[in-house]
């Protein structure tokens, strides 16, 4: 079991009702010891990269429940990441613009409109990524009107040359977090373009903290009071 004797709201100390809650001895929130084992299970699967089929399969829970689990956490990581934001856009940083496009697709030249461009700031060793509007949006305009192919050469330029410009080292933390988000986006084998911005800053949060720091930011947020 994965419960601890401590209130998850005010960390209190806690004890088991006849009914299998628990009671928290200060603030009298009741839960169900059952619930927080399997929410803390799910959070610990996670953080370590356990795919949602794969947990599923090894604790015989349902698979759909588990997938919006980990939706839920990734709202939550979101949510994380911009709170920290907060903390940390006033200190002086770097940036980089960066695009992402799936590997069976970077072969074919008209799936430019189909990456995903986004900025990353490094605020000393803390990663911030904003994702730019999606050039979807422009594709059947840019067809219509005849200039795809300009337009093409053009992007295929700027990933060329825009890999390293506005930041000071070749290889910096910035550069870092590129390599994890490639690798760490290759297990999902494919992201629709509205689930996206929470597969990208999933990768930022966990990029930004260790697994202890991340499955205690998760905890509480997930368990805040006004949940």
């Amino acid at each position: 079991m994965l419960w601890t004797n401590e209130c998850l709201y005010c960390h209190s100390f806690v004890y088991i009702l006849s009914d299998g809650r628990v009671k928290c001895s200060k603030c009298s929130k009741k839960l169900s010891l059952e619930k927080i084992n399997k929410v803390m299970l799910v959070i610990n699967s996670y953080i370590d990269d356990e795919s949602a089929l794969s947990l599923s399969k090894r604790t015989k829970l349902s698979y759909t429940s588990i997938q919006k689990y980990y939706e839920t956490l990734r709202i939550l990581s979101a949510q994380i990441c911009e709170q920290e934001y907060e903390h940390v856009r006033m200190i002086k940083c770097e940036y980089e613009e960066y695009y992402y496009l799936e590997n069976t697709k970077k072969l074919k030249r008209e799936a430019v409109f189909d990456a995903h461009n986004f900025l990353t700031f490094d605020y000393s060793k803390h990663i911030y990524t904003i994702l730019m509007p999606s050039l979807q949006q422009y594709k059947k305009q840019f067809f219509q009107d005849s200039v795809e192919d300009g337009y093409i050469d053009e992007f295929n330029r700027f990933k060329r040359n825009s890999k390293i410009i506005k930041v000071d080292k070749h290889f910096n933390n910035i550069v870092s977090f590129w390599d994890y988000f490639e690798k760490a986006i290759l297990k999902y084998k494919g992201v629709k373009n509205n689930s996206f911005i929470y597969f990208l800053k999933e990768c930022e949060f966990k990029y930004n903290h260790t697994k202890n720091e991340a499955i205690e930011l998760l905890v509480k947020e997930y368990f805040k009071e006004d949940k």
